[in-house]
C-alpha cells in the first residue's frame, strides 16, 4: 500500500512458548480512524504492543513511515511520533491530572494552544486539573488517558479498547473526540464495540486466531449484515 503511513508485513509475535500472530500483513492509510476487530485473545494487543516494540516480532518487519521500527527500542518508537493508549490506560493514580499531564509533555511544559485544545475535547481535564488520577470515574481516567496521548501532536496515535467498561453517554463524546483528533493524526484503534467502530472507522481489519481474515472499508462491513455474521463474534455484535 503505497499511502500507508505504518505497514506490518508477515510478522509473527511470540509470547514465552506460544505464537500469537501468525503473519500478520496490514497496511494503515495515512489520516482517518483505522479498526481492528476480533474476539478476546485473537491477537489485536499483541499487534499494537507489537508495534511499539513491547513484544518483539520473531519474524516479518514494521515499517512507519520509512522507518523499519521492528527492532527499535520503545522510547524511539514513542519519538518518531507514535503515542501508545493501552488497555489500562497506563495513567499514574497517585498524580494528578496536571502531573500526569507534564509527564507526557516534551521537557514536562505546555504548550498553551495545545492544552486548550485538549481542554476543548475534554472539559473535565480542565475541571479536574488538581484532582489525583485514581479520584476519577473511569470515563474521565480514559479521556486522561487520550489527552496524554494528544498533548505533543503525533504523527499517529495506537488506541487499545478506549470504551470497555464506560457509560454510553460517555461513549459517545468518545464518538465526537475521536473524529476531531482524526482530522491531524492518523488512530490506529482496537476495538470490541462494533458500533463504536463503524460510527469511526475508515478501514477495518479484523483478526483472528492470530492471523488477517479480513480487511476493508468499515462502510462495506457497517453494510453488510452476511459480513458481520461470518467475521464479528456475539460478544462484539451484543454492544
Amino acid at each position: 500500500m503505497t499511502n500507508a503511513i505504518l505497514r506490518l508485513d508477515d510478522v509473527h509475535t511470540d509470547i514465552a512458548q506460544y505464537q500469537i500472530l501468525h503473519g500478520i500483513s496490514l497496511g494503515i492509510p495515512e489520516g482517518g480512524v483505522h479498526v481492528v476487530l476480533g474476539r478476546n485473545g485473537a491477537g489485536k494487543t499483541t499487534t499494537l504492543r507489537t508495534v511499539m516494540g513491547l513484544w518483539r516480532a520473531r519474524a516479518g518487519a514494521i515499517v512507519f513511515r520509512h522507518h523499519d521500527i521492528t527492532a527499535m527500542r520503545t522510547p524511539d518508537i514513542a519519538q518518531l511520533g507514535i503515542a501508545y493508549v493501552p488497555e489500562n490506560m497506563g495513567i499514574f493514580g497517585g498524580l494528578t491530572v496536571e502531573e500526569n499531564m507534564r509527564l507526557a509533555a516534551t521537557g514536562g511544559r505546555f504548550d498553551d494552544q495545545r492544552l486548550q485544545r485538549v481542554f476543548a475535547l475534554f472539559p473535565a481535564m480542565e475541571k479536574f486539573w488538581d484532582r489525583q488520577a485514581h479520584a476519577l470515574s473511569g470515563g474521565q481516567k480514559q479521556m486522561l488517558a487520550i489527552s496524554r496521548a494528544i498533548i505533543e501532536r503525533r504523527e499517529m496515535i495506537l488506541i487499545d479498547e478506549p470504551t470497555k467498561g464506560l457509560a454510553p453517554a460517555i461513549i459517545r463524546a468518545m464518538v465526537d473526540a475521536f473524529r476531531e483528533i482524526a482530522q491531524e493524526t492518523t488512530i490506529l484503534l482496537v476495538e470490541q464495540n462494533f458500533h463504536f467502530a463503524k460510527a469511526l472507522g475508515t478501514t477495518v481489519a479484523v483478526i483472528d486466531d492470530g492471523r488477517i481474515v479480513h480487511r476493508g472499508s468499515m462502510a462495506d462491513l457497517a453494510a453488510d449484515q452476511r459480513l458481520q455474521d461470518q467475521f464479528l463474534s456475539l460478544s462484539m455484535d451484543a454492544h
